[in-house]
């Protein structure tokens, strides 16, 4: 059996998606405070940022893949209207299941999908759009999850990833402290978990910096593709058009 990495533990890899799931099954109720306490309310920003990027139009076809509590489900499904779909999925039952009922909540009803983004049961060709905020390091075979990505958009449509990166160097001692020696003690106060939130640190630091995601991107068929540093690189937004 292949090892991959479960933040700085080696794994096996069929072990990696049950390892994660565990994580997000302990902070699914908790989730969306810990993301405005640990990011300081930065993560709204970002998304919309994500949002403005894409510049979705009125029926446009969106798949949010990793999409959680449904933060960008929401906001895509705004801009594109009814005559739009927005597809809603996350590898995560607990996860997705609140994300629905936030959606629910807010008056949006939108197809939702237990799905793994490394087997999209989607055809080909199909969204304008594909979304994974904060989703891609957690998923065992990147590439193979980006190809998946790449088959589904139409030829000249979007793959947007907004991800934790690598920060500018100047931060880089004290992201280091506050990733290890406030979050997970934030998660243990507020979500009573501080070893997932120990993982997160971790996970961040395992996932491909900047250039090497473009990399990958492009080695999976992406016709081109650029990347938006926020936050002096705490958080990246790499855009793939696909040719």
């Amino acid at each position: 059996m292949s090892k991959t990495h479960f933040g700085f533990e080696s794994v096996d890899e069929r072990d990696k998606a049950r390892k994660v799931r565990g994580v997000f099954d302990s902070v699914a109720p908790r989730y969306d405070l810990m993301n405005d306490l640990m990011s300081m309310g930065m993560h709204r920003a970002w998304k919309a940022y994500t949002l403005m990027v894409a510049n979705p139009q009125p029926g446009g076809r969106v798949l949010d893949l990793a999409g959680g509590t449904g933060d960008l489900a929401r906001a895509f499904a705004k801009r594109v209207g009814a005559t739009g779909t927005v597809v809603h999925t996350d590898i995560n039952e607990a996860m997705l299941k609140t994300g629905r009922d936030r959606l629910l909540d807010s008056g949006l009803v939108l197809p939702t999908v237990v799905c793994d983004a490394e087997k999209l049961p989607f055809a080909d060709d199909s969204f304008d759009f594909v979304t994974v905020g904060f989703g891609l390091r957690n998923m065992t075979h990147k590439d193979r999850a980006l190809a998946e990505m790449n088959r589904v958009l139409r030829p000249g449509a979007k793959l947007l990833v907004l991800e934790f990166s690598r920060v500018a160097q100047p931060l880089a001692k004290a992201y280091e402290w506050y990733s290890f020696q406030v979050l997970p003690r934030l998660g243990r106060l507020v979500a009573g978990d501080e070893d997932s939130y120990r993982y997160l640190a971790e996970s961040i630091r395992m996932h491909p910096a900047q250039e090497e995601l473009k990399a990958l991107m492009k080695g999976v068929g992406f016709g081109h593709v650029d990347y938006h540093n926020l936050t002096g690189g705490v958080v990246a937004l790499h855009v793939g058009i696909k040719c």
